[in-house]
């Protein structure tokens, strides 16, 4: 095992969490300012229709996106499990399926995206005036989407060995980059928006490269040129991939929906709230970091049975989550009209994002609640079971809350919304990793991707 690898089946759990957790919240944080100075410099730059086509077509890479990352969540299921049971040929035989797959997957949302970025748009409900600018950007954006996926998923792929640190190079590599071509290609030679979208696709590219080179040449990751998977790697991104992928899906089109709330109060609020997403993204940070953490550290001890140890993550990562998310949210919410400025001057946008941020920064401790728990749950192999936790939250919660809360308070009404589903989320998730059966699907899950060495030693 490399140095940085770690093994989670054994040691303090606390200690391991925080050690294992902070280089992925700084990976979030660094990905997070990735966006920041996008919009960062593409508001100051060309101003708030710029800002709110950056913002609407986001949502519409996110929501193509999302499924392939969703499949790329049982990457790091399965390959977390096989880790914790030490079987090298089902952790190698995995890695080849989820990279034949998943590569030529991205290839095809990137195309489809590419050809219906326009028609994507228009069902948005896209004000006119920021229609052109935003379906440039989308369409550029999803000519590189096969490198955004890329570079995370090696990430992913480091983070299921129990390596959190590694990551942090290549996104600080995308960002570095970022940050120095945006005023490059959209001011120095005049290409607008399509300079902000061709300076991140470049950015990309160049960290996922390395990304690359670095895990077969340094960290010693198990990559071979990617063969035809046997059937049942294929079964298990069936079972696995499909439903994870689709929960993500169910998210991310959660989010696009809300979009089409908050277009139907005009440009003004959707470009405030795409600066209140940007500062919203922070307040998430600790949610995401831990949901990640905890499934790489549940994932290994539950590939090798140590059910005590699992339930030991969970009470050490809710403890976290909570003094975390609620010292962000504070100091967010004192801060909350002075980080919107930083994106846009129009005062009839920074009282929007204003008011949301504010309205929403202390409902989310329970997001992280249910970050969690579903981690967990996840880590399992219960990929179903946290599909239908995630449409119940977002379809069933979040959206119609957000419709009602809008359609009844006004503006205000979509931060309302949203806060009242994350509280009512956190609690049915709570209910089901108590009561649920989702411990179950990890014999599931070792039966389909243990390698043959491990299966004669069970024998």
């Amino acid at each position: 095992m490399k140095n940085n690898q770690l093994d989670f089946t054994e040691g303090n759990i606390a200690k391991k969490m925080f050690i294992y957790a902070w280089p992925i919240f700084l990976s979030n944080l660094l990905q997070t300012s990735y966006q920041l100075i996008d919009s960062l410099w593409v508001g100051n730059l060309i101003g708030a229709t710029g800002l709110g086509a950056v913002a609407i077509s986001g949502t519409v890479i996110f929501t193509i996106l999302s499924f392939i990352i969703g499949v790329n969540g049982a990457t790091l299921t399965v390959l977390s499990q096989r880790r914790g049971a030490n079987d090298e040929k089902g952790l190698k035989d995995s890695l080849n399926a989820f990279v034949f797959v998943l590569g030529g997957l991205a290839i095809l949302l990137g195309l489809v995206g590419f050809l219906f970025s326009g028609m994507i748009l228009k069902a948005m409900g896209t004000p006119a005036e920021i229609f052109p600018m935003a379906k440039t950007y989308l369409r550029i954006n999803f000519i590189g989407i096969l490198f955004l996926f890329g570079y995370n998923f090696i990430g992913t792929v480091l983070r299921a060995l129990g390596d959190s640190k590694t990551p942090i190079r290549f996104i600080t590599v995308a960002v570095l980059l970022n940050t120095i071509l945006d005023p490059i290609f959209i001011h120095s030679f005049g290409l607008g928006i399509n300079g902000a979208a061709y300076a991140t696709i470049l950015s990309q590219a160049i960290a996922f490269l390395y990304g690359l080179f670095y895990s077969i040449y340094k960290a010693g990751v198990p990559f071979s040129t990617p063969t035809l998977p046997e059937k049942r790697y294929f079964l298990v991104l069936l079972k696995m991939g499909l439903p994870s992928g689709l929960s993500m899906m169910a998210i991310s089109a959660g989010i696009l929906a809300i979009m089409s709330v908050v277009t139907s109060f005009g440009e003004d609020a959707v470009a405030g709230f795409a600066a209140a997403q940007r500062l919203d993204s922070l307040i998430m940070l600790p949610a995401l970091t831990l949901g990640s953490a905890v499934n790489s550290m549940a994932g290994q001890n539950i590939g090798a049975r140590l059910w005590q140890r699992v339930h030991d993550i969970e009470k050490q990562g809710i403890i976290l989550i909570l003094l975390v998310s609620i010292s962000i949210s504070t100091l967010i919410f004192i801060s909350a009209e002075w980080l919107v400025t930083m994106f846009v001057q129009e005062r009839s946008t920074i009282e929007f994002g204003t008011l949301y941020i504010k309205t929403i920064a202390f409902f989310y401790p329970f997001l992280g609640i249910n970050f969690v728990l579903n981690g967990i749950v996840r880590a399992s192999g219960a990929m179903v079971q946290v599909l239908v936790l995630n449409i119940i939250s977002f379809w069933l919660l979040r959206f119609p809350l957000t419709f009602l809360f809008a359609s009844s308070f006004g503006e205000i009404g979509i931060a309302l919304g949203m806060g009242t589903s994350f509280v009512i989320s956190s609690f049915i998730a709570t209910c089901y990793y108590f009561l649920g059966n989702w411990r179950n699907e990890s014999e599931k899950v070792d039966e389909m991707t243990r390698g043959e060495t491990a299966a004669a030693k069970d024998d």
